[in-house]
């Protein structure tokens, strides 16, 4: 795997900022305490300690930007509580941990529905406990700033300029469709052979959109047995059903508020396809053996590698579900319709392997580029970078030449039309296959073929079929 530049710089930057001190504000009129607490804290050299005696001094210096406050109840000129809610309304990323002589859990409670991270009665363990809570503070922290850098990461990966390699007026078009979808919550539904990049255009209208924050969820319905899908989709409760050890959400709770993708939804079940309807009419969902109603608001993408409209004919699908996640359609090219962007991808995908493997540069051999271009590519983007990959590592001298491509499709017809052939070679090919299918026995061949013996008798004398 190759990190990007970018994602280096962000972890750079995230160790930069963990490095820095740490600020700290202790608000306490008590100034023998408030000295123990600044001591305490101090004896770690990445904390920055200063007190405040009131809850103004506090106020006034809240534009240095502390990383976390602490709050005594009783202050002079201010309740802490009063205190803690000025400070959550105008910085509220800011934690705040009580210390206080009052043990009301009435009062705790309030406090932390409030807002506060903590709260802390004075005793002999206080400094301890104090101790513990700032590091978890820390931590949850750190680990929201790595999401963060994370998520940031996703968005560039994602970016249209990412998505996809390649320039042709096809995919142009599915780049005009992408940038319409990502401005509004419309569904999409994604077509077009395997291979040709549909889960990669979901991440990238999702991580392009307002909704790139939170969760993507992908479901590949060809993958969840028939029996398990409802519980997959919609979650459980203990006991719901035999092995229901524990409750568990299902794929929609996931999304919430994110973005949900139905991966070849032509192969949901019928019985199915009709709580799936209602799902996305009253956009909820109950989990299998609860009467609780869970509220959605999702982004519904799904794709399909079959004709929707025709399934919907073959009764293999509901109609008023085909038109309710149609929304945006957005169909996707095959390679063999993308002329040069096949050698552009070509070169990527070689670069790539080669960088990770840390090969020199990969070139092609002209003769190796026209018989890419040759090629119908039935597997798509997904075959090329197998075939390259391959090529990479078969080749000599850093270069490509076509004895190291290997067609990897496993129909043997696509390999019949990999080149642009006469009928001649074509019709000895197909002889060629059949002789070696049927263990050279030539009237079974011939039978198959509905044609002469002699003639087969005669290309074996000749040598074609060597």
């Amino acid at each position: 795997m190759i990190v990007s530049y970018t994602c280096v710089y962000n972890i750079f930057n995230l160790f930069n900022q963990q490095m820095e001190p740490f600020n700290i504000f202790i608000v306490e009129d008590d100034l023998w305490y408030a000295e123990i607490l600044r001591y305490h804290l101090s004896l770690n050299p990445d904390f920055k300690v200063t007190r405040f005696e009131t809850a103004k001094e506090c106020l006034d210096n809240m534009f240095l930007k502390p990383d976390l406050v602490t709050v005594d109840l009783s202050l002079p000129d201010m309740k802490g509580d009063k205190l803690c809610e000025k400070i959550l309304a105008q910085y509220p990323q800011v934690p705040i941990i009580v210390v206080s002589s009052q043990e009301n859990i009435n009062v705790a409670v309030d406090l932390l529905k409030l807002g506060v991270s903590d709260y802390l009665v004075k005793d002999d363990g206080t400094k301890e406990l104090l101790w513990n809570s700032i590091s978890r503070i820390r931590e949850n922290q750190n680990l929201k700033k790595e999401v963060a850098y994370l998520r940031e990461e996703l968005t560039q990966k994602y970016s249209f300029q990412n998505t996809f390699v390649g320039h042709c007026e096809a995919l142009k078009k599915v780049f005009a469709m992408m940038e319409k979808a990502i401005k509004t919550n419309i569904n999409v539904c994604l077509t077009g052979e395997t291979g040709t990049g549909k889960e990669v255009v979901a991440k990238a209208i999702h991580y392009n959109s307002s909704r790139k924050k939170n969760q993507f969820v992908a479901v590949n319905m060809a993958a969840i047995p028939k029996e398990l899908m409802e519980s997959n989709f919609f979650g459980h409760e203990k006991g719901a059903f035999t092995g229901a050890n524990i409750s568990k959400s299902g794929k929609f709770e996931d999304a919430n508020g994110g973005t949900i993708f139905l991966d070849e939804i032509a192969e949901l079940d019928l019985n199915l396809q009709a709580k799936l309807l209602r799902v996305l009419q009253e956009r909820e969902v109950t989990r299998l053996g609860s009467s609780k109603k869970i509220e959605l608001d999702i982004r519904l993408i799904v794709s399909t590698h079959k004709n929707l409209a025709d399934e919907v004919k073959k009764g293999n699908f509901r109609e008023d579900l085909y038109y309710r996640i149609m929304g945006m359609p957005i169909e996707l090219p095959p390679l063999r319709e993308r002329g040069d962007d096949i050698l552009i991808l070509a070169k990527y995908f070689a670069d790539t392997f080669s960088e990770e493997n840390k090969m020199d540069a990969i070139k092609f051999s002209k003769e190796a580029k026209e018989k890419l271009l040759r090629y119908p590519y039935p597997g798509n983007v997904r075959e090329l970078k197998a075939m390259i990959d391959l090529a990479v590592v078969m080749c000599e001298d850093n270069e490509i030449r076509p004895a190291d491509i290997t067609y990897v499709s496993a129909k043997q017809e696509d390999l019949f039309l990999a080149e642009v052939k006469t009928l001649k070679q074509y019709t000895r090919d197909i002889i060629k296959y059949f002789m070696e299918k049927n263990n050279s026995d030539v009237e079974k061949t011939a039978k198959v073929l509905d044609m002469g013996k002699s003639t087969i008798y005669k290309m074996i004398q000749n040598g074609e079929l060597n």
